[in-house]
């Protein structure tokens, strides 16, 4: 199978690192035009170096600006008007007890992890619809099905996404545009790399770290180890292709078989 993305515009928003880069990467050897985002300059111009290191000629540019916010949205709109695939990656995470999560962290949550994908859904499928084309990917997570104690307010977002992206699904009905889900498993992104060290693990190597963390706190998973960002990348590849014209509101797992069911 090739997948040809040439001609269409793809923004992923959040793509500095981990998932998103690894997505924008694969969506530029797709031969896709890609805009890369996240907050600050620096960062966005070393992701969009990177890229173009990878694949040369590809046509990747970047929008620093903080989609946690309506005024971010603002910029990124302004310098972005219309795109034909939207991934919406942006998302954070931090384990907390749920008796010290306060209303502010909360609504910040819900901020960025939420409301970034309906302002981007909403700002760029009308154009979609009137061009009767485009792909629009939420990347979720296994936690939105299980939702784990340590991390309630993640999980609440990452439920809240598969709400969404399925209503709009339904929204889009008869058209050429798809929307989806995908639901990443612990995944050895730099933030869960980090995140694992951080709780004192031994090995040296973040990948070992990783994959020792999912197996001794994930043991339900049938890979035994942490997914790599370029295989979810895959997938949401696969999803923003003509050839997955077929899928359309569904939650894609890529999470190594870590939950336990067979739908």
């Amino acid at each position: 199978m090739r997948i040809d993305l040439s001609g269409k515009t793809a923004l992923v928003t959040g793509s500095t690192l981990g998932i998103g880069l690894a997505t924008a990467m694969g969506l530029a050897e797709a031969g896709a035009t890609v805009v890369v985002n996240g907050r600050g300059e620096a960062s966005v111009e070393r992701a969009v170096e990177r890229i173009k290191a990878a694949h040369p000629g590809a046509d990747a540019r970047g929008v620093a600006a903080d989609l946690g916010t309506a005024a971010g949205f603002e910029t990124l709109v302004a310098a972005v008007p219309q795109v034909d695939v939207l991934v919406n990656n942006l998302g954070i995470f931090e384990p907390r007890e749920f008796f010290d999560i306060d209303d502010a962290e909360w609504l910040r949550f819900f901020e960025i992890n939420v409301m970034s994908g309906i302002r981007a859904a909403r700002a760029y499928l009308p154009g979609m619809l009137e061009r009767d084309w485009g792909r629009i990917v939420f990347v979720s997570s296994e936690s939105a099905l299980q939702v784990p104690p340590e991390m309630m307010h993640y999980g609440m977002t990452k439920t809240a996404q598969l709400a969404i992206s399925r209503g709009l699904a339904e929204r889009c009905a008869g058209t050429g545009v798809t929307v989806n889900a995908v639901l990443p498993g612990p995944t050895a992104s730099e933030g869960v790399s980090n995140f694992v060290m951080a709780l004192g693990a031994t090995a040296d190597d973040p990948q070992d770290a990783v994959d020792a963390f999912v197996r001794e706190h994930r043991p339900t998973s049938i890979l035994r180890r942490a997914t790599t960002p370029a295989e979810v990348a895959n997938m949401i590849v696969y999803l923003c292709s003509p050839q997955a014209a077929a899928t359309t509101g569904a939650s894609v797992s890529v999470d190594g078989g870590t939950r336990r069911s067979i739908v």
